[in-house]
């Protein structure tokens, strides 16, 4: 059989790099490009061998559920070189969606390093457990077998699947995205290009390598170049759970590691500013933080413009494999998410939806019809006369206040939430004659410094986006209470549906 394809190209450039450069460090251990590709290799030849013992109508799927470390991305890399299916876990998702993924995509092995969170879940299923080492970290290997026998091997992918990515969007039950090899390496390949990396880069992984911008953005992007990933569990840089942080940590990291990149959610660079307006020091080393995940409020940018932080906010969703939009030092404007990568191409809905043609995931998992080479993105927004893209909002958000006035409560909640006093923020107005928002105030922030934030920002607001009321929450959005996304998202209707009763009293 024919274990690497010669279409994967980023494989060949791993293997072609015969420098002493370092690809991946952690640590524990430093791997140069020469003994990453060795060690793809001996991944790739031992799953040729399971994969020679497994009958032939069961399609192996692999799922991982490791922290950032080399041995997460030999594992991902040897099962793109085998045609395996990988289905990256998440640590911030719930027990109950790590066994839905799981599932639902038909699962048959999960490698982790925390088999002690794996085992209640999948008892009865596992037919074998094995234990190995890999680039300085302990794994184990559970087999599956009976694994929801109803589903196992049903489940209907596209041939050309690489990854199934998990987005929890905006209701509890994640949906698996199928992506091909071309897809990924696309965004990739273009990610390398828009931002000028080379083998004289170091990119730190802050995002976990579950998340696919970390994932193709980040990692791939690197390996392109012949750059240097460095690759720590996320506590060890100040990240636990989904929303903990500790910013002196990761600031303390980039410094330590000289990272010249890296890719922060807009809490994180939130956090950042703070920390640098109160004194402390920028990294020299860093030229390239990109910034997405979420809306940005342009007055963030511009005060991390001020303290000189490299930061420039991108665009993209996972059923375009990751990134769409990018600013760069070359091309840069601030209230955009930059100009379209070169992979793909932009249109608009008669409502102004965006639609990005090209590139297009393969389709969910267990979708019978074949996917168009388009993705409906749901969000509102138009190319500026510079080929900007800008957002405005998303579609199915907006909501029209009794005075005929269309509200994006994201563009409100994003100017809310860089107050140092807030630290959530939720707007409601939906047929009703002025907005009121569900705030979650940050530890020790008084009414009074709420009220004055929320004021302030009515100044710069038109008065039919303004905050006339707002309500102090009982308790931070979370993924625990259902009113957060994975992806840090507001979930509107379960938020709506806790505070009804509060909101409209004060009508």
């Amino acid at each position: 059989m024919t274990l690497i394809s010669p279409a994967n190209d980023l494989l060949q450039v791993i293997a072609r790099n015969a420098s002493g450069q370092i690809a991946l460090r952690s640590a524990e251990v430093s791997l140069t490009y020469a003994e990453l590709n060795a060690a793809i290799q001996s991944q790739v030849e031992a799953w040729a061998t399971f994969i020679a013992k497994t009958p032939a109508n069961q399609r192996p799927i692999m799922a991982l559920a490791v922290e950032n470390h080399p041995a997460w991305v030999i594992l991902d890399l040897a099962a793109m070189g085998c045609k395996i299916p990988l289905v990256p876990l998440p640590f911030f998702f719930s027990p109950a969606q790590w066994l839905h993924a799981m599932q639902d995509a038909g699962v048959t092995v999960l490698v982790t390093d925390q088999p002690q969170l794996f085992e209640p879940l999948l008892a009865g299923h596992i037919s074998s457990q094995t234990e190995f080492e890999l680039a300085g970290k302990h794994l184990t290997q559970f087999e599956l077998h009976d694994f929801n026998h109803t589903h196992l091997n049903q489940v209907n992918l596209a041939a050309a699947t690489a990854k199934i990515t998990y987005t929890s969007g905006t209701t509890g039950t994640p949906k698996g995205v199928c992506l091909s090899m071309d897809n990924m390496l696309s965004v990739a390949r273009s990610i390398a290009d828009a931002t000028n990396v080379s083998s004289s880069d170091t990119h730190l992984s802050v995002l976990p390598l579950a998340t696919l911008l970390e994932n193709v953005a980040g990692v791939y992007a690197a390996l392109f170049a012949g750059a240097t990933c460095i690759l720590l569990p996320n506590n060890e840089i100040g990240l636990t759970g989904a929303t903990g942080l500790d910013i002196k940590k990761l600031l303390a990291t980039l410094q330590v590691t000289q990272a010249s990149t890296a890719i922060f959610t807009p809490e994180l660079l939130h956090a950042l500013i703070l920390y640098l307006e109160a004194g402390a020091s920028i990294p020299s080393h860093l030229r390239f933080l990109a910034v997405g995940g979420a809306s940005v409020s342009p007055a963030l940018l511009k005060r991390a413009q001020q303290l000189h932080i490299p930061v420039y906010e991108g665009y993209g969703l996972s059923e375009c494999a990751s990134v769409v939009a990018l600013n760069t030092p070359h091309s840069n404007k601030i209230g955009s998410v930059g100009k379209p990568l070169p992979h793909i191409g932009v249109e608009f809905t008669n409502e102004h939806e965006i639609v990005i043609t090209g590139n297009a995931y393969l389709g969910y998992v267990g979708q019978q019809h074949a996917q168009h080479n388009s993705v409906h993105t749901g969000d509102i927004g138009y190319l500026d006369d510079d080929g900007y893209l800008v957002i405005t909002g998303r579609k199915k958000n907006i909501f029209i206040t009794s005075f005929g006035r269309n509200v994006s409560p994201e563009w409100v909640e994003r100017e809310l939430k860089i107050s140092p006093y807030i630290a959530q923020a939720a707007l409601f107005g939906e047929a009703k004659p002025w907005n009121v928002a569900v705030i979650v105030p940050r530890p020790a922030a008084t009414h009074e410094q709420i009220e004055d934030a929320v004021q302030a920002l009515n100044a710069s607001l038109p008065d039919y986006a303004r905050v006339a009321s707002w309500i102090s929450a009982d308790a931070p959005f979370s993924l625990k209470n259902q009113q957060l996304t994975s992806n840090g998202r507001n979930r509107r209707d379960s938020i709506w549906q806790y505070y009804q009763n509060k909101i409209n009293a004060l009508y």
